[in-house]
């Protein structure tokens, strides 16, 4: 929209789908449906070109492949380490970088962090730019700007931030929202913590899944006949 705004240069909106199965996305269901009903059409509308990109790994590829090598060799790679996530790596950077490999070396890549993000903006490199940046525009600005466009994604109702619904680095509200929305997926999170032959049967960096799942439980056997009806 920046780009728009103020006559930068602009090709097309490049957006990588990271996928939990080969039918499932790895997208919170609210912000999946966002993205394919009403973000990518509306870009379209206002002229931007958008390009979906998928890796030929999924979560579960990942999850249940196994150690080649070492001590824990034969064992399933299972959850990712916070820090040093194996999805975004393998299904979400890998794929970028084959894409852009296909592109001219000068090709300019406009990079989503805003101008109060110093840390972040650091890491920036050769062609990368950050519009927020060059344009002042602060995380809440950027927010607004959304909001005003009608593209503000529906998963900030319930958290601050955006990721894969199975994200080792997810909060407790974002897990939560999961449990009580998506049992499902849920679901299916429980069958992989079943697997027997893990590296790790830790979740994140203090608890498995089943744990948090034993946590929601008893939060909810602990609520009033009030508090569940609401």
């Amino acid at each position: 929209m920046l780009a728009l705004e103020h006559g930068e240069p602009l090709d097309e909106a490049v957006y990588c789908e990271v996928m939990f199965d080969k039918t499932i996305s790895g997208e919170v269901p609210e912000h999946r449906d966002f993205i394919y009903h009403t973000a990518i059409p509306k870009l379209e509308r206002m002229g931007v070109k958008v390009r979906v990109l998928c890796a030929e790994k999924t979560y579960v590829d990942l999850f249940t492949g196994t150690v080649t090598r070492g001590p824990k060799k034969g064992m399933l790679r299972a959850f990712p380490i916070c820090g040093r996530c194996y999805v975004q790596r393998d299904c979400k950077i890998r794929p970028f970088r084959q894409y852009q490999r296909t592109l001219p070396p000068d090709t300019v890549q406009y990079i989503g962090i805003a101008y109060d993000e110093w840390e972040r903006l650091l890491r920036l490199t050769g062609q990368q730019v950050s519009l927020l940046e060059k344009y002042h525009f602060t995380e809440e600005d950027a927010k607004q700007l959304c909001r005003k466009a009608g593209l503000l994604s529906p998963v900030y109702e319930f958290t601050d931030r955006g990721g894969c619904w199975f994200c080792p680095n997810g909060k407790k509200k974002e897990l939560r929202h999961l449990y009580d929305h998506h049992p499902d997926l849920w679901a299916r999170m429980l069958e992989l913590q079943a697997l027997p032959g893990k590296v790790s049967e830790k979740f994140n960096r203090t608890e498995s899944f089943s744990d948090i799942d034993e946590r929601f439980r008893m939060e909810d056997a602990q609520k009033s006949p009030c508090e569940k009806a609401a």
